[in-house]
This record gives C-alpha cells, structure tokens and sequence, in this order.
C-alpha cells in the first residue's frame, strides 16, 4: 500500500450502518450504502459502481479504499479438487486460503492472521510467528475473491482453519461473523461456518454467548496433558481438561455439535491406549471426532501415524462409542492440507 494510502479507511472493514455515517458528510442518501456494500461483496471497485453517480464514484476512490483482496496465485491440485490461493492484502501482506469442491458445492478455507504465534509443532502456519491480525473486512475479502474466480457459483461454507488462530484475533474473528451472513452482502448462514481454536479457553467461553450458532471445533490432538504440551505451547496454559469443560460449555450453552481435530502423529499420539483416553475424555459429550493425516512440513520433523495404527486408533474409539471419521486429505500435493498453510509466494516466504 502507497504511503498516501495508509489514511485511507477500507469500506469492507465496515457494516453497511458504517458505510453510511461515512458518506454522509459527502451528502449522499443512506441507501447508497447498501449499493456500495452490495458491490464490494461481489468484488467490484469504485469505478466499476455503475449505479452511483460518477462524483461519488471519483469521491470515493480518492478518499476510501475498497479493501477487496487480490488473488496473487492459483495452485492446483492434480489429486482432487483443491485450489489454493494466495491473497495479496492492501500493505503487502500475504495469506493463503484452500478452496475445496465437494458435491454439495464449495468450501473456502480462510486465514484469520498473517503468521500464527501459537507454536503447534505440526504447523507451518506457525513457522514465522504471528506478523499481525486480520481484519473483519480482510477475511471477507478472501471470500469474495475466490467468489470471483468461480465465475458465477458461490462458496457455501467457510472454514476458519487457515493462517492464524481465530481466538487470538477474537474482536475481527466475531465482527467478521456478524457481517458474513448478512443477506445484503455474502449471505452465508452460520450453521455453514465452523471456527478452529487450539483451545483458548477465555474465548471459546465468550464464543458460546455471542449467540453465533457456528461449529466450534477443538484442535485436541492428544488425550493428555503430558503429550499435548509436546506439541502445543497453549498447553501449557490450559490443562487439557479445561479445554474439554469449554467445549462442553459451548454445547450446553448453544446446543451445537462440537468437533475435535486430532492429527495422529507417529509414535507421539497414535497408540490405542490413547485413543481409549480420548474416549473416557469425551465421554457424554455431544462430539464428533475428526481423524487427520499429518500433513507434510519439512521443518516440523514429525511423520504421520502408519496406515495401520491409524485404523486401530479408530476402531478402538468406534468400540467406545465415540463418533468418528477420518478426514479425507485434500491438497497435500500443493501444500493446501491441514497444518500446511503459510504466506509463501512461488514456494518462498
């Protein structure tokens, strides 16, 4: 971004009502706002606002920016339908996101930071520390850009799952849920929405009053204290079995489903005896259990679980009534998985 457009305030990082109060010192009626949030939401930039008088539209584009992101590059995956983007944000900072096709339609998986400081040992997204949050408007604009390169369909469901921990960036995280299902802008009902923590406990507490009925889900990913602060600093913050209270909270508090990521790790979390912990952990909870394949990072050191110890694992939670699948692994060839997800441009950082 310009120096002489670091002033300038992002219409996407405001509701409608905000719009509003910000061009009415420039004279206009409020319903011009619904039409310029109407247009931000498809992706169009000022001069492309044909319904707005040509004034407005020059007024506008020297005293605003728009805060649409740009897709910097595309990266296809040759094994399933998977697209990974990098979006290029307003100051030059970058953030991948996944798009993902299914048979019921599209699902976006954004970022919610530049960087992460959370320090799982199994992510890239963590390699380079936290740079700085997103913003509401930020986050909106990956789905807005990857609307745009569908080419007349739509993303239906989102997935906080990118760069970043939601919680960490919990005020943008919240304004950022309140304006995607605006039937004005985006329209994606929360219920298409599912939130990942590594388990903030404060937060996932206030998440649960908010009255936004998204899916929570829970980056467990060990049965035990001991295990889990091997290989996730909050650990040792939050006691494990904090985290599971919060998570029982937030189901008795909103009556939604909660999920519990678990990526099995060769030799650290994989055991049966793990997974017959994990059961009693959660046992009477409404849950799900989601299964992962490590995905690839060179840094890391850490190698999936084998083929055969993973299925043991789940065996052993289905034997203990415990719901669980294994999450099919969608673009690990391209660096879009789980845990892959990082600010690279051509490979590099």
């Amino acid at each position: 971004m310009a120096a002489e457009d670091a002033g300038r305030p992002a219409l996407l990082d405001m509701t409608p009502g905000e719009i509003a109060e910000a061009i009415a010192p420039l004279g206009q009626p409020a319903y011009r706002a619904a039409q310029v949030y109407s247009w931000l939401c498809r992706g169009v930039g000022f001069t492309g606002m044909t319904n707005l008088p040509l004034a407005l539209r020059e007024t506008l584009e020297t005293s605003f920016r728009t805060g649409l992101a740009v897709i910097a590059e595309r990266r296809d995956s040759r094994r399933d339908d998977t697209r990974k983007y990098l979006f290029a944000l307003d100051d030059g900072e970058r953030v991948e996101g996944v798009r993902m096709t299914y048979r019921h339609g599209h699902t976006l998986c954004i970022s919610t930071q530049v960087g992460c400081r959370m320090g799982c040992a199994f992510c890239a997204s963590t390699l380079g520390g936290r740079v700085r949050d997103l913003t509401a408007g930020e986050m909106l604009a990956q789905i807005i850009a990857a609307n745009g390169d569908l080419g007349g369909q739509r993303i239906g469901n989102v997935v906080m799952m990118g760069s970043g921990e939601p919680l960490d960036n919990y005020a943008a995280s919240i304004a950022f849920l309140r304006r995607v299902r605006l039937p004005e802008g985006l329209g994606i009902g929360l219920r298409s929405v599912s939130l990942s923590t590594c388990g903030l406990v404060p937060e996932m507490r206030a998440l649960a009053t908010e009255g936004l009925p998204v899916t929570l889900s829970v980056s467990l990913h060990a049965p035990d204290d001991e295990t889990r602060r091997r290989i996730m600093p909050i650990a040792r913050r939050y006691a494990i079995g904090e985290v599971v209270d919060a998570a029982r909270h937030y189901v008795e508090r909103t009556g939604r489903r909660v999920i519990f990521e678990y990526a099995l790790i060769r030799d650290v979390n994989d055991r049966p005896e793990q997974a017959s912990r994990l059961a009693g952990l959660l046992r009477g909870m409404q849950c799900h259990v989601n299964l992962i394949t490590l995905s690839g990072v060179p840094e890391t050191g850490l190698l999936a679980a084998r083929r055969e110890r993973a299925a043991e694992f789940e065996r052993e939670l289905v034997r203990r009534g415990v719901s669980v699948t294994r999450r099919r692994q969608m673009g690990s060839d391209i660096e879009g998985a789980c845990g892959q997800l990082r600010r690279r441009s051509g490979g590099k950082e």
